[in-house]
């Protein structure tokens, strides 16, 4: 059975959980549309996560790969478009590495855009009642680090591997310890992934419509 495969981070910044791998992890060995799901936590490190990552790939070959990651101040499901060629750390990663100005892979573009059809998932996720929008930044931090050695990966390496990153908002226990920060229920993030991943998987090629941005 080809395979999806999942990632989530592993707690970082002082919190005590990372709801990306709370949610990822529930979808392991899920069954969609003849795929089976298989979820990894990777570490919240540079360089490490995009060992982890290879090895995942090279452990589960999948056919697409949707990585999940946290950002404190998205109130919905956040599809990023692009990964760009820069770490720049505000804080530490959890082996203390703080990058500045430097670039995830030295020879590599610029910049990659998804191959996951990021329009549709959006829509989907909004007609079920589920907050979620594009993104064109996923910031520089471990998060953009992963999306980008992925979509790297895919363009040196599997060209046929379909690539997207998707920021999600604190958990709830979370966000009580950041007063005005959104958040939202694992559950409802379980049953966006769900929604994402079912999209992808029955969708050959995105939608053709506006979601750009002014500013």
């Amino acid at each position: 059975m080809p395979t999806v495969l999942l990632t989530g981070f592993e707690p970082f910044g002082g919190e005590p959980v990372n709801p990306s791998w709370e949610a990822v992890r529930q979808l392991d060995g899920w069954d969609c549309r003849g795929h089976r799901v298989a979820s990894r936590l990777m570490p919240c490190v540079f360089g490490a996560a995009l060992d982890a990552l290879e090895r995942a790939v090279a452990e589960t070959d999948p056919v697409a790969l949707l990585a999940v990651g946290q950002a404190q101040s998205r109130a919905e499901l956040s599809l990023e478009r692009v990964a760009v060629n820069l770490d720049d750390a505000r804080i530490p990663d959890n082996d203390g590495n703080k990058p500045v100005d430097t670039p995830v892979v030295a020879d590599g573009p610029a910049a990659y855009f998804t191959s996951l059809p990021v329009k549709a998932m959006a829509a989907a996720l909004r007609d079920a009642g589920i907050p979620a929008d594009l993104s064109h930044s996923a910031g520089s931090f471990v998060c953009n680090h992963l999306f980008y050695g992925a979509c790297h990966l895919r363009a040196v390496r599997r060209p046929g591997l379909r690539v997207g990153f998707l920021h999600i908002p604190l958990a709830p226990e979370q966000a009580v310890r950041h007063p005005g920060m959104p958040s939202m229920a694992i559950d409802r993030v379980v049953a966006g992934l769900r929604i994402a991943v079912d999209t992808l998987l029955a969708t050959a090629e995105d939608r053709h419509e506006p979601a750009g941005t002014l500013e």
